[in-house]
């Protein structure tokens, strides 16, 4: 056996401290946006049973076809999957704790995903999305008010170069007529089609029109469209979608190949895309899946929502300059000696009862080198007690930041000294 150090999975990164500042600020921002619309959490687990996603995201589909992490327990037998997106596992906890039984439900939900990708920037095998569901809601108002949503996150992010494409898949009838068309359509050019075209062609020939193949794309291009085929409510559904967009003054492209990579959707379909990511530019997708609920066991009920890519965001956000927020750090204890030490670790705990962020420095060393180590911390003052201090129970508060002189101050008066110096 090797003795080399363990690496993590190839695709499963770590997200170090200095990196993770940029995410924990991220988090709190999207915390209080989702509050402002009325979302609650949920939080489900990572582990499915792994029918659900077979159901819900359809079987003939590039994540269950290639892309999921399954496996059978050996413990009971039960087939498993590391779930690829959170859309079912929401829609299966509500159902499963009947959530939907007395009103509808504005959920959200964020954490890691798992696909066996190819790891590329911004798209790796474990993966974080923000989910936002709105379960039990038929009018075109919410399909419009999560694309609001998502335009208001944009510009409290600073978020730029980001365009809305948008699509309708229209109702039952209209997708099987679509569906008929597009099997004539691609009978006719068999010579073309790849071999995931070919294999899809009976089953899912919707899928075909999202081939990145470069050799399909004209075919693709003149391929019939699901728009012609709309008719009456699909029809007034999106075209209010597109009015209440348009009293809010957000820009869009109707782009009739945006079919979206999962099954269950309906209706209205979205994606937020850049430039800016190669070819991995779409930030946010959504839509409406109104029979989803039904689909996995539930009374049939309207749904819609999104997901959003958190490392593809956040890739942006660095890529205009943007570091983590500094560590809010105010205090670092500096102590040397017996009588100081003893002091020193109740002089920490005193001043974070009064809301100050204290590290104690551990390990000994001389005053030097803590002071050393406090320089370092980026806290705002270095609070230094020697053994003459402990006894005369003071202690010498250094600034750290923007000069200042260091001063003599009673324990009991520091508190009050150090929010003085950092307000």
């Amino acid at each position: 056996m090797s003795n080399s150090p363990m690496q993590a999975v190839r695709g499963m990164n770590d997200i170090l401290p200095d990196e993770a500042g940029l995410w924990l600020w991220f988090e709190e921002v999207v915390r209080d946006w989702l509050e402002g619309y009325g979302y609650r959490n949920i939080r489900m687990p990572l582990l499915e049973q792994t029918a659900l996603f077979k159901r819900a995201i359809g079987e003939v589909t590039d994540i269950v076809e290639k892309e999921m992490y399954s496996f059978e327990d050996s413990l009971n037998g039960d087939q498993l999957t590391l779930r690829p997106e959170g859309t079912a596992s929401c829609v299966r906890a509500a159902l499963q704790h009947n959530l939907l039984y007395n009103a509808p439900q504005r959920l959200w939900y964020a954490g890691p995903m798992f696909r066996h990708e190819r790891p590329q920037k911004g798209r790796y095998r474990q993966f974080h999305q923000i989910g936002v569901e709105a379960l039990g809601f038929a009018g075109p108002d919410i399909d419009a008010e999560q694309i609001v949503m998502c335009a208001r996150l944009w510009k409290r992010l600073g978020i730029r170069d980001v365009g809305l494409q948008l699509n309708s898949l229209g109702d039952a009838a209209s997708r099987q007529r679509h569906r008929e068309k597009l099997i004539a359509y691609f009978e006719q050019h068999k010579d073309v089609l790849d071999a995931d075209a070919q294999r899809r062609l009976y089953s899912n020939p919707l899928r075909i029109l999202d081939s990145k193949n470069p050799a399909m794309q004209e075919l693709v291009n003149t391929a019939p469209q699901l728009m012609n085929e709309l008719e009456g409510d699909a029809i007034r559904h999106f075209e209010a979608v597109q009015s209440i967009l348009q009293r809010h003054g957000i820009a869009f492209e109707i782009n009739p190949r945006l079919v979206r990579g999962l099954d269950y959707y309906n209706r209205t379909v979205f994606e937020w895309v850049t430039t800016r990511l190669g070819a991995q530019g779409t930030i946010c997708a959504g839509g409406r899946f109104d029979g989803l609920i039904g689909q996995i066991g539930g009374k049939p009920a309207p749904a819609c929502g999104f997901a959003m890519g958190i490392e593809r965001l956040l890739a942006l956000l660095q890529d205009d300059g943007m570091s983590p927020p500094a560590a809010a750090l105010h205090v670092y204890l500096v102590h040397q000696g017996e009588a100081a030490d003893a002091l020193a670790s109740g002089v920490a705990e005193t001043l974070r009862d009064a809301g100050l962020k204290v590290a104690l420095h551990c390990g000994g060393g001389s005053f030097k080198a803590q002071m050393k180590k406090a320089d370092g911390s980026g806290a705002a003052c270095a609070v230094i007690i020697g053994d003459d201090e402990a006894v005369a129970h003071t202690a010498t508060l250094k600034p750290l930041r923007g000069g200042g002189e260091q001063q003599r101050v009673a324990v009991a008066e520091l508190p009050q000294r150090i929010g003085e110096l950092i307000k």
